[in-house]
């Protein structure tokens, strides 16, 4: 996507920030196109579609009317064929921080991502995801989810419709039990499931359990989960942080005979999924 350093933004101003923002949806119409031809269904939108989207509403955007309508044909395109869209803000979006302005920050960004699903015509449910993590513990594990699931009543419908939240590396942070008692048994959002995060942070489960555990927070909507392998073991180099995802990945996952979308997480992207759909077809696994 066309962005521009902040520094940029306030020069040119919105104007500038109107074009680049028509520049890339209708890119999206072309990266659908692309998918479809490559039968690819699945497809995670980046948060950057909209530059600067945080300091303006999306209204007062001079290219707004050829905005929605290019976002309007790309909806309706993944729509007819049927491709999910989804999207995973980024991880300064922090709902469990105690500090106000933390919070407007994160909601000004969650919002603007809620809105432009609107634009393109996406449902308010988590099939179009909106995924963030938990993001920060502050020393006491309660108190933070407490305040992530107050925070989350205070994000507009189109934002709460969609959101789901995700198990983390790190055991300072949020295993998929820990979830699932403090977050989907408070507010009842589902929990994506991560397998290398939970490779990490088990937090005392096995992975068919941890998977499971978070499949059955879906209720009718089909799950989405994660995979992604280490950059580590890839490059053979201990030196590189484990949770590090790797530029290809190449290895058989085990989904226990359950059903569930897959986003693959890899450095080099759709030229991943295609090298390790050649992979797994070569061995007889569907991708």
């Amino acid at each position: 996507n066309r962005t521009m350093i902040k520094r940029t933004f306030f020069e040119k101003g919105i104007g500038y920030a109107s074009e680049l923002a028509l520049q890339n949806v209708r890119d999206l119409y072309k990266i659908l196109q692309w998918n479809l031809e490559n039968d690819i269904y699945f497809y995670r939108l980046s948060s950057d579609i909209i530059p600067w989207a945080s300091e303006y509403e999306m209204e007062e955007l001079p290219d707004y009317n050829q905005i929605l309508a290019a976002c309007l044909k790309a909806g309706n395109f993944a729509r007819e064929h049927g491709m999910r869209l989804t999207s995973h803000p980024g991880p300064f979006n922090k709902l469990a921080s105690p500090k106000e302005r933390v919070f407007q920050l994160t909601y000004k960004d969650l919002k603007v991502h809620g809105d432009l699903f609107d634009m393109i015509g996406l449902p308010r449910t988590p099939y179009a995801k909106l995924n963030i993590h938990v993001g920060a513990a502050y020393g006491d594990k309660p108190f933070a989810l407490d305040n992530f699931c107050r925070n989350f009543e205070r994000l507009p419908e189109n934002v709460r419709s969609r959101l789901t939240v995700e198990n983390d590396d790190k055991t300072s942070l949020y295993s998929t039990l820990e979830l699932y008692e403090g977050v989907y048994k408070r507010i009842g959002i589902p929990i994506v499931f991560d397998y290398h995060h939970h490779m990490l942070h088990p937090g005392g489960q096995t992975e068919q359990e941890a998977l499971e555990l978070a499949l059955s927070t879906w209720g009718d909507i089909k799950p989405v989960v994660h995979y992604a392998e280490s950059r580590s073991i890839e490059h053979n180099n201990p030196k590189i942080k484990p949770q590090a995802h790797s530029d290809m990945i190449r290895n058989p996952f085990d989904d226990y005979g359950n059903e569930f979308d897959v986003m693959i997480e890899a450095k080099h992207k759709e030229l991943a999924l295609l090298e390790y759909r050649d992979i797994m077809n070569k061995q007889r696994i569907a991708v």
